[in-house]
């Protein structure tokens, strides 16, 4: 197995396993990604740890592999099997916390910010070296990335390929945190577990309402948000008091 699944309480830690390939991306590793991120679905988690084993995070697609012989179509069904994961963690209720140290390069770097929280080491290094080796992005990371750090950073980030460090991700908001290099794991599973003990329906409407902000008119962003808050009010979760349709 290349992923492992495991549970800590409300927290379900998944964890990339091939740290001889600086868990570089193959078929199996992705398939074994949405396998274990449907799992946390079905399990009802409360939070996700996302964090790959030994040097790195995500080194990218393994270029050591041998190219697939495929067909136009099995090259987009492959392709959209690596979106899954973004889908994935945009349908989960549970917010989904990457804990990144090493390489986040390429897929990997698209595996971490798809994540609702990313929290790196200072040294990490991120990057998307598609460009340089004749490839493309994917992962929703054309969606995604500028409204992390900005349309102009994005686009010098896509078209350079150069790597950004941990801090400096942080800096310009790319990452949520940089932590120092050995407390990535610690820090995020620190985080999940807080995250778990808040009230479920308010923590998975402020991830849908920030997600689906993404694709909204400000119009639709305010409707959305009084949906919310009247499921909130009614829910029985928060201290505030409960709202009663009383029959005129």
């Amino acid at each position: 197995m290349v992923v492992h699944y495991e549970r800590d309480g409300a927290v379900a830690r998944i964890v990339l396993d091939r740290p001889d390939r600086l868990n570089a991306v193959t078929a199996e590793l992705t398939d074994g990604l949405v396998a274990a991120l449907r799992r946390a679905l079905v399990e009802e988690v409360r939070a996700v740890v996302l964090s790959g084993r030994g040097r790195a995070f995500c080194a990218g697609h393994d270029l050591k592999e041998e190219p697939p012989v495929e067909t136009v179509l099995q090259t987009r069904g492959r392709l959209e099997a690596i979106q899954d994961v973004t889908r994935l963690v945009r349908e989960l209720p549970a917010p989904v916390v990457a804990a990144v140290h090493g390489y986040a390069l390429g897929a990997g770097c698209e595996f971490a910010l798809a994540c609702d929280v990313v929290v790196a080491t200072e040294d990490a290094a991120f990057g998307f070296p598609e460009v340089s080796v004749g490839l493309s992005v994917t992962g929703g990371i054309s969606r995604l990335l500028p409204h992390l750090v900005g349309w102009a950073r994005a686009k010098e980030l896509l078209l350079l390929g150069e790597r950004v460090s941990g801090a400096e991700a942080a800096r310009i908001g790319m990452v949520a945190r940089a932590v120092p290099a050995g407390e990535h794991e610690t820090a995020a599973l620190d985080l999940a577990h807080r995250l778990a003990d808040r009230p479920p329906l308010a923590v998975s409407l402020a991830k849908q309402v920030l997600d689906q902000g993404l694709d909204a008119t400000f119009g639709e962003a305010l409707a959305r948000e009084v949906d919310h808050a009247v499921l909130t009010s009614l829910s029985g979760e928060g201290e505030a008091p409960r709202t009663e349709f009383v029959r005129g």
